[in-house]
């Protein structure tokens, strides 16, 4: 089997290396930011084309005519679209899923082949290294061809923008209107890589907030 894995995020690219490790006799290719063709890709010609963190719209032409896959760290169709994790971690949800599903038309609704619990507990490194555990499980018993595709029900799901740099600000007015859990989850869902959670001081300055307690 060949395996064509499509990725700039690292906990995406870590599940790729563990798939590597772990299936010596499948061809593995690993692009790291890189948006392939159609004609690239059917040049590779895989079985399977993984998406896993991928935020661009992959073009029709290819998820009609390739196998496509994208992870998503929620319990889908539950907060599809955007920022997945930080906008379940900022509604307080602590309890989430790892669903890997087949790309096709709808944001984040083609039909899921595997799904798992995923605690959103702690800060991001944490979360990211349980995505990447369940992650690499998950795929490699889709490529054993343990899975079953079900169709989702995306009747009166929401789709979430993704978060802007912008909304990293911790105001006046939540730190006023706002409970100490909503700022400490505001906190800790922007730790690194993200765009810091920060405070804007009299003068215009930015003091960033990296760790959180209660």
């Amino acid at each position: 089997m060949k395996l064509l894995c499509i990725g700039y995020r690292d906990w995406a690219i870590n599940i790729y290396k563990n798939l590597k490790k772990k299936n010596k006799d499948h061809k593995i290719l690993i692009k790291k930011n890189k948006n392939l063709s159609f004609n690239e890709i059917n040049k590779i010609n895989p079985d399977i084309i993984l998406y896993y963190g991928w935020s661009k719209i992959i073009k029709k032409k290819i998820y009609e005519n390739f196998f496509c896959l994208m992870l998503h760290p929620s319990d889908l169709p539950k907060y599809r679209g955007g920022s997945p994790i930080q906008n379940q971690i900022i509604n307080y949800v602590k309890k989430s899923a790892v669903t890997i599903f087949k790309i096709n038309k709808d944001i984040d609704g083609g039909p899921i082949l595997k799904k798992h619990f995923l605690s959103l507990t702690g800060d991001i490194s944490e979360i990211f290294l349980r995505l990447e555990k369940i992650g690499s499980k998950l795929t490699n018993e889709i490529i054993k061809g343990d899975y079953k595709l079900r169709k989702q029900n995306l009747k009166k799901t929401k789709i979430y923008k993704r978060l802007k740099p912008s909304q990293s600000e911790i105001t006046i007015k939540e730190l006023l209107s706002k409970n100490a859990n909503y700022l400490h989850n505001k906190i800790r869902m922007l730790n690194d890589p993200y765009p810091n959670a920060f405070i804007r001081t009299k003068d215009k300055k930015k003091i960033y907030l990296k760790k959180v307690s209660l």
